[in-house]
């Protein structure tokens, strides 16, 4: 074997050199192939494959409708939307760029440990069972209803290219999640019916519904069109609810309920595919009040006393639903938790949510009781995800498009 250090020696000798051509058949080559060259170049003119034309000069009329960052608006701007630079929001292509580093797909996950827990009799207690199911109940179809209200309604309001980039990861991401409870049911072997229709049928699941489906139906609705104050509010006002409730309120209960079985290795597979939806709602919930902040300093007239008294009142309500359905879930204690701990819980991130958004603590003195969540979230303090993935991705060049 060769070494890099190794003299290399000819496996045998060179020819002696050639000869020059005498000058005449060097003339007479040289035509030749100018010839062939002068041929080919007529040929392609004729196919069209070459233009005779000269480069087009941009006008500086046309330069001067080139995009400026500084003229970009999160809502009701005037510049291409088609545009994607120059930024103006890089915070909102970095949490793109972040969402792709964290992509995922539910059927990594081996459930098998879940399966066999889950058939033994004796696995899980009837509280443990009511409880992940009811889990399932309001999030088959929670992150559906997400979607929808990302890819008809809010993204057509966004202008900022940047900022539309970002939704359309997350839209994506929503699917991610409503597949991942699906495939979690499926594996358990579960009743479809039961758990897919469990937001028409269990009250505590329908009312946070109810409660979310008129901030979907206003920016879906084809004849709703930004541009005047109570428009732009009504806008704002339903990406508070989606940002702050549900993805940084609504979910919480939910979440602690089946990331706490995993802590007591219970439900590993499920529990893990709960982090990663986790950690990808957490991005969500922060790109929705980067956004609204963003509109808020854009549109300062917005944000009016009676604007905020409402947002409050909205507030207090989803504290209020979503401690019923902590309290559905968890009629009796289980896994060391009870629903009166969710109540301090529900508290300490609303006051959360609503200082991070410039409002005033809705709760004084709350503090968290479950400290370890704020681990769960914390990206830097996760595990190593791709440890333990199971399936690996095709690249590119191996990509089967049979």
């Amino acid at each position: 074997m060769l070494s890099w250090d190794e003299e290399i020696v000819p496996a045998a000798p060179t020819a002696a050199p050639t000869r020059p051509l005498p000058a005449a058949m060097q003339a007479s080559a040289f035509e030749q192939f100018q010839a062939r060259n002068q041929g080919q170049q007529r040929q392609d003119l004729e196919l069209g494959l070459v233009s005779t034309s000269k480069p087009e000069q941009v006008s500086e009329q046309d330069k001067a409708r080139r995009v400026n960052a500084a003229d970009k608006r999160i809502i009701n701007g005037q510049t291409d939307v088609n545009q994607l630079v120059p930024f103006k929001y890089k915070w909102a292509w970095d949490k793109y760029l972040a969402g792709c580093a964290n992509h995922w797909m539910p059927q990594e996950i081996n459930m098998q440990r879940d399966i066999e827990l889950w058939k033994n009799p004796n696995g899980l207690s009837e509280d443990e069972r009511r409880l992940v199911k009811r889990n399932l109940g309001f999030f088959v179809t929670a992150d559906s209803l997400a979607a929808n209200n990302i890819v008809l309604g809010t993204y057509r309001h966004i202008t900022a290219p940047e900022c539309r980039q970002y939704l359309l990861r997350q839209a994506f991401e929503e699917a991610i999640h409503t597949h991942a409870y699906q495939y979690i049911v499926e594996s358990l072997g579960l009743d479809e019916a039961e758990i897919f229709n469990a937001y028409n049928e269990v009250e505590s699941i329908r009312d946070k519904d109810q409660f979310l489906i008129p901030f979907i139906d206003v920016l879906t609705n084809p004849e709703f069109k930004t541009g005047t104050t109570e428009a732009d509010q009504t806008l704002l006002r339903s990406l508070i609810v989606f940002a702050c409730l549900m993805e940084g309120l609504f979910f919480y209960v939910g979440f602690t309920q089946i990331l706490a079985l995993g802590r007591q290795n219970k439900m590993m597979g499920a529990a893990e595919q709960y982090q990663y939806i986790l950690r990808d709602e957490s991005m969500h919930c922060n790109f929705g009040i980067d956004l609204i902040n963003t509109i808020k300093m854009e549109n300062p007239h917005l944000w009016t006393a009676a604007f905020r008294d409402e947002i409050k009142s909205l507030f207090l309500r989803a504290v209020e639903l979503e401690y019923r359905y902590a309290e559905d879930t968890m009629p009796r204690g289980v896994l060391g938790l009870n629903a009166p701990m969710f109540k301090g819980y529900l508290r300490f991130i609303a006051n959360r949510r609503a200082q991070q958004i410039g409002l005033d603590v809705l709760f004084p003195a709350e503090e968290n009781p479950f400290p370890w969540m704020s681990e769960m979230i914390d990206l830097k303090k996760e595990r190593n995800f791709f440890e333990t993935r199971v399936i690996e991705y095709q690249t590119g060049g191996a990509l089967n498009w049979e």
